[in-house]
C-alpha cells in the first residue's frame, strides 16, 4: 500500500514509491517479530543483515558507486517507514548512515575512493564517539599513537581507549572512532570490529530502545592502519542537523506503528464498557476519537520531519554546486529547523505513544503486546542531546540572529578558573 493510499501523504519525490517498495517486504519482516524481540531482548542481528541483503545500506552513494542515489529527503522518508517496523533497527544504522555522509562529502578524493567501495559491498560501520568518565566536555580520552611513539609518515598507530553509546556498532563490520593524538589535537579512525584489541560489549540497560547494543566498546593496543585514519577529523556540514533528524524520524515511525497497533487492536476488541456510548468500542465516538488523536500526532510528526529533510538537501545541493557561502548559510538555517522541531515531534510522539492506552482496557497492558515499547522506545530518544535546550537555542536564532551549535558533546565541566568573578 502506498503512503497516500495509507492516509500518510505523499513521499517526497516521484520516484519515491518505487524506492520504498524496494524495502517495504523486509519491513513487513522486521515488523511481524519486533514486538517479540523486544520481550526477550533478541538482538536484531537478522534484521539488520536482511536490509544490508536488500541494499538499505547504501541508499545514498550514487547509482554508479554502487547505491540509489537517493536524496536526504528520500533517505528520511525510508528512515520513518523502517522505524515503524522497528526503531532498534533505526538507531543501530544512525552511526552507519552517518558516516556515509561523511564519505559522500569528504574533500579527500582517497577517502572517498576507499570508502564508497566498502559501502557499495554492504560493509556497514557503528558508532565509537561518546564516552563516560571524567574526560572534559569537548576532549577524549582515548588516545591514537603512532606506533612506538615515533612520528613516521606513514607509520601503523595504536589505538587505546574506552568507549559509550557505542550504538549498532555490535552488528557493524568498522566501528568508527573519535580520539585524541599525543598532543590532544583531535583524530578521526575506523577500525575493524573483529580486529584484534577490539571488545564490543552488550551492557546497555536502557529501558528503551534496549536493543541498539548502545554499550561499551573497549579497544586495547589496537593496531590501526594509516589508511584508515580519517585526514579530515570533522563531520560533514550537517552532520548535528543530520543525526538529530533521524532521531526525530524514528519518532515519527514509533507514531506511526501506536497508531496501527491502537486501530487494530480497537478494531478487534469484543468487550466494553457498560457505560460507554455503542455496542461495540469500534463504533464508541470517544474510543475513536482518541484513535484519531494518535493517528493525528503521527501524520504531523512525519510531516515534520519530511520538511526539515528539505532543509538538509539544500546544504547538500548548495555543497555539490560549490556555493560555499550558500551552503554554510543553508547549514544554519537547517540547524535552526531541526532543532524547532525536536520538542514538538517529541511531545507529540511522547503524547500519542502514552494516550493510546486511554482507547483500550486494562488488558492492553500485558507485556504479550508490547505496546509499552512505543512509550519507552520514544522516551529513550527523546532524552538524546537533551531537547530542553533546543527551545532556547532557537529563540536565541529568532532574537539575536545566533546560530545554533555545530557540535555537541558531553562530559565533566571544566574547572573554573581562580579568581573568577
Amino acid at each position: 500500500m502506498t503512503q497516500i493510499r495509507a492516509g500518510w501523504g505523499a513521499g517526497p519525490s516521484a520516484r519515491y514509491e518505487d524506492l520504498a517498495e524496494r524495502f517495504r517486504p523486509v519491513f513487513r519482516e522486521i515488523r511481524a517479530s519486533a514486538a517479540a524481540r523486544d520481550r526477550d531482548r533478541r538482538l536484531p542481528h537478522a534484521e539488520l543483515a536482511a536490509l544490508k541483503e536488500a541494499g538499505f545500506t547504501t541508499l545514498r552513494p550514487p547509482p554508479g558507486e554502487g547505491g540509489h542515489g537517493a536524496s536526504l529527503p528520500e533517505l528520511f522518508g525510508l528512515l520513518i517507514e523502517l522505524s515503524e517496523a522497528d526503531p532498534n533497527v533505526t538507531n543501530a544504522l544512525r552511526a552507519h548512515l552517518g558516516f556515509t555522509e561523511d564519505v559522500l562529502n569528504s574533500r579527500y578524493p582517497a577517502w572517498r575512493a576507499q570508502w564508497l567501495p566498502r559501502i557499495a559491498a554492504r560493509q556497514t560501520v557503528g558508532s565509537g564517539v561518546s564516552e563516560t568518565g571524567a574526560a572534559k566536555v569537548g576532549e577524549f580520552d582515548t588516545v591514537l599513537r603512532r606506533r612506538g611513539g615515533a612520528h613516521i609518515p606513514g607509520g601503523a598507530y595504536v589505538l587505546d581507549g574506552t568507549k559509550f553509546y557505542t550504538t549498532g556498532s555490535l552488528f557493524a563490520d568498522w566501528i568508527h572512532l573519535a580520539a585524541v593524538d599525543e598532543a590532544g589535537a583531535p583524530v578521526g579512525a575506523v577500525v575493524p570490529r573483529l580486529a584484534p584489541g577490539v571488545e564490543v560489549l552488550d551492557d546497555w540497560d536502557g529501558f528503551g530502545q534496549a536493543l541498539t547494543a548502545s554499550g561499551t566498546a573497549r579497544f586495547t593496543a589496537v593496531a590501526v592502519e594509516a589508511a584508515w585514519v580519517n585526514p579530515d577529523p570533522g563531520r560533514f556540514r550537517y552532520a548535528m542537523a543530520f543525526f538529530q533528524l533521524v532521531h526525530l524520524a524514528t519518532l515519527a515511525g514509533i507514531g506511526r506503528a501506536a497508531a496501527g497497533d491502537v486501530a487494530r487492536l480497537v478494531a478487534e476488541r469484543s468487550r466494553v464498557y457498560s457505560h460507554g456510548n455503542a455496542g461495540r468500542a469500534a463504533d464508541d465516538p470517544q474510543v475513536l476519537a482518541v484513535v484519531g488523536r494518535v493517528r493525528g500526532a503521527a501524520y504531523a510528526a512525519g510531516a515534520i520531519v519530511a520538511k526539515a529533510a528539505e532543509a538538509l538537501e539544500r546544504v547538500w545541493e548548495a555543497d555539490r554546486a560549490g556555493d560555499e557561502e550558500g551552503a554554510a548559510a543553508a547549514a544554519t538555517v537547517a540547524d535552526v529547523e531541526v532543532n524547532q522541531a525536536v520538542t514538538v515531534v517529541t511531545s507529540l510522539v511522547l503524547d500519542a505513544t502514552t494516550g493510546l492506552f486511554d482507547a483500550l482496557g486494562a488488558s492492553s497492558t500485558r507485556r504479550s503486546l508490547g505496546l509499552d515499547r512505543h512509550w519507552r522506545n520514544a522516551r529513550t530518544i527523546a532524552t538524546h542531546n537533551p531537547r530542553i535546550y533546543r527551545d532556547r537555542t532557537v529563540g536565541d536564532f529568532a532574537v539575536n540572529g545566533a546560530a545554533p551549535p555545530r557540535q555537541y558533546r558531553v562530559g565533566e565541566a571544566p574547572a573554573p578558573r581562580t579568581g573568577a568573578a
